[in-house]
C-alpha cells in the first residue's frame, strides 16, 4: 500500500512521514518543490499543488490512503478545491483520508466528510512547533513580542500529530471519527517563555501586543484576512477545546503526549 502525505515537509506532514515509514509503509510526498523536500531516500517526492488540482493526478495515483491539509499557497489561505481533490482521490482508488482541520469548517471537510473514504478529522488544538515564529527576537532581543499572555492551550507535540495520523491511515476503526489532539498539559504563552528560559538558561521578557499590534504583524507577514481574523478569535477568546487537555495521543499511540518541555529541549538550538 502507498500512503500520500501533502504537506509533507511541514510541520506535522514530516512526522507523518516519518511515521509511516516506522509503521514499514510506503510513503509518497507531495511538495510543490521536489528539490528543497529533504525527505529520507526511500519516500517517493512528487510535485504538486493542492490549489492547482490538475498538477495532482500523478501523486494519487494508485494511492490507498491520504493525509490532507486544509490550506494551501504562501498566504495559507483555506483551500477552495476540496471537491476537485477529493473527486480525483476517489478515481484513483484511495479509500481512506485523514484531514488535518486548520480551526474552521472548509472546502476539504466537507467534500471529504460527505464522500465515500473512509475519513478521519485531526483537530489540533495548536502546534507547539509555531513557538518557532519567537526564535529570532529571544537570540537577538531575549525577548518576545505576542498578544494574549495569559491565555492558555493544550498545544501538542507536531510528532504525536503524525503518529497520529499515521495510525489512523495504517489501521481500521477510525472512519468518521473526529479527534482532538492536545498535550499533557494547557499553558498560556508566558508560561511556555518560562519554560524556554530555563531550559536555555537565559533571562527573557515577555512583552504583550494590543490585539491591534498582531493583528498588523500578521498581515504584514503575508497572512489572508480570513486566516487573521481566526488567529485573533482563537488566541482571544479560545473554545474550552482549545485548552482541555484529552488523552487522545495516548489512546491511540499508546505513549503519552510529548510535553513542552520535551519540544523545548529538541529544539534548543533555535533559540540560543
Amino acid at each position: 500500500m502507498t500512503f500520500l502525505v501533502t504537506g509533507a515537509t511541514g510541520k506535522a506532514g514530516r512526522h507523518v512521514v516519518d511515521h509511516l515509514l516506522q509503521a514499514g509503509q510506503q510513503v509518497r510526498a507531495l511538495t510543490r518543490d521536489p528539490a528543497k523536500a529533504d525527505l529520507p531516500p526511500q519516500v517517493e517526492v512528487v510535485a504538486g499543488d493542492l490549489t492547482a488540482p490538475e498538477t495532482l493526478a500523478p501523486a494519487f495515483d494508485g494511492v490507498t490512503g491520504v493525509h490532507l491539509l486544509t490550506v494551501g499557497g504562501d498566504d495559507y489561505a483555506t483551500l477552495r478545491t476540496g471537491p476537485d481533490i477529493v473527486a480525483l482521490a476517489l478515481k484513483s482508488g484511495v479509500r481512506r483520508a485523514t484531514v488535518l482541520w486548520n480551526g474552521q469548517l472548509g472546502p476539504v471537510e466537507e467534500a471529504v466528510e460527505t464522500s465515500e473514504l473512509a475519513w478521519t478529522r485531526l483537530q489540533p488544538v495548536d502546534f507547539m512547533g509555531n513557538t518557532l515564529g519567537w526564535a529570532e527576537s529571544i537570540r537577538t532581543e531575549d525577548s518576545v513580542r505576542e498578544p494574549f499572555g495569559d491565555v492558555p492551550a493544550a498545544m501538542v507535540h507536531e510528532a504525536d500529530v503524525g503518529a497520529v495520523a499515521a495510525t489512523v491511515l495504517v489501521e481500521p476503526g477510525h472512519a468518521g471519527k473526529i479527534y482532538t489532539l492536545t498535550g499533557p498539559e494547557a499553558l498560556t504563552p508566558r508560561r511556555r517563555l518560562d519554560i524556554i528560559a530555563a531550559v536555555i538558561d537565559r533571562a527573557l521578557r515577555f512583552d504583550e501586543l494590543t490585539e491591534e499590534q498582531a493583528r498588523a504583524r500578521w498581515k504584514q507577514a503575508g497572512h489572508a484576512d480570513e486566516l487573521i481574523d481566526l488567529l485573533a478569535a482563537w488566541q482571544s477568546d479560545p473554545p474550552p477545546e482549545a485548552y482541555t487537555v484529552v488523552p487522545t495521543v495516548e489512546n491511540l499511540t499508546g505513549r503519552p503526549a510529548r510535553s513542552f518541555s520535551e519540544w523545548v529541549h529538541g529544539h534548543a538550538a533555535h533559540f540560543s
